[in-house]
């Protein structure tokens, strides 16, 4: 008697993993990321101002008492490195530590599994948090410039400066906080970042030894300063002007191309 046998079923096929919708484009994720980062920091917007701005003055009205008034390179130099402070307390300081605490609390993994690119991540979280420092950099130099006898008619300058200055010092507080293998030495870099802000920018470059004004050279800041101080001259020179900010612009475009590459060296981990 011929048993039959049935026939080994098929294998199921495999299912097929749906399509992945198209990334988004760089100009709408970056708009995107920019006003969810703002969001977020609203609450954080005016005890950040304060801060940054009453340390900024502080130091003014300390540096006053060692630097004469009037139109000479030390007061200017004064005046614009406060100013320029504002930023760095917040795109430097700040920032270095926010991207720490993201990857050190697996925050990146949300960013990472959008479809936005990685430079979107970087230059909107750069942005929301420099956004902060124009009214307190206006602030400041105002007070500045009147408390060292400087002339107002070229503040304008500060809408160029702040925006270039603030790309370069976000860039690199960004890829602080993105390569720091710690939370805790983010925080530390970004510290450090700032107190060289404070002590290469503010100090007039002509009182420092010639070791630290390479060091100074090499903040990325610095092309800011030295652009806001020389519109402080009584016939500026416009095309040193130009020529600082835009060698602050490189720098900054530089910075941010690094944190870019440091996000995605750590969220493809």
């Amino acid at each position: 008697m011929t048993v039959l046998t049935p026939a080994p079923a098929a294998p199921a096929a495999a299912p097929t993993a749906a399509p992945l919708g198209p990334a988004a484009r760089l100009l709408p994720a970056l708009a995107a990321v920019y006003r969810a980062q703002l969001a977020r920091a609203k609450v954080a917007r005016i005890p950040l101002m304060f801060v940054a701005t009453f340390q900024s003055v502080g130091i003014l009205v300390m540096m006053r008492g060692v630097v004469d008034s009037g139109d000479n390179p030390s007061s200017r130099a004064v005046v614009a490195g406060s100013a320029v402070l504002v930023v760095a307390f917040v795109a430097l300081n700040l920032l270095a530590q926010y991207f720490g605490k993201l990857r050190a609390t697996g925050g990146l993994d949300h960013y990472a599994t959008l479809p936005v690119p990685a430079a979107a991540v970087v230059l909107g979280a750069a942005g929301a948090y420099a956004s902060f420092t124009l009214p307190g950099a206006l602030v400041t130099a105002g007070f500045g410039a009147v408390l060292f006898g400087l002339p107002l008619a070229h503040l304008w300058v500060l809408l160029a400066v702040v925006p270039l200055a603030g790309a370069a010092l976000s860039g690199l507080g960004a890829a602080l906080g993105l390569l720091a293998p710690k939370q805790e030495i983010a925080t530390m870099l970004g510290q450090l970042g700032m107190s060289a802000a404070l002590l290469l920018g503010v100090l007039p470059a002509s009182r420092l030894p010639g070791a630290v004004q390479v060091l100074r050279d090499l903040l990325p800041s610095t092309y800011g300063v030295n652009a806001f101080a020389d519109s402080f001259a009584a016939r500026p020179d416009w095309g040193a002007v130009l020529g600082d900010l835009g060698v602050c612009a490189a720098v900054g475009l530089l910075a941010l191309t690094l944190a870019t590459y440091a996000y995605r060296r750590v969220a493809t981990r």
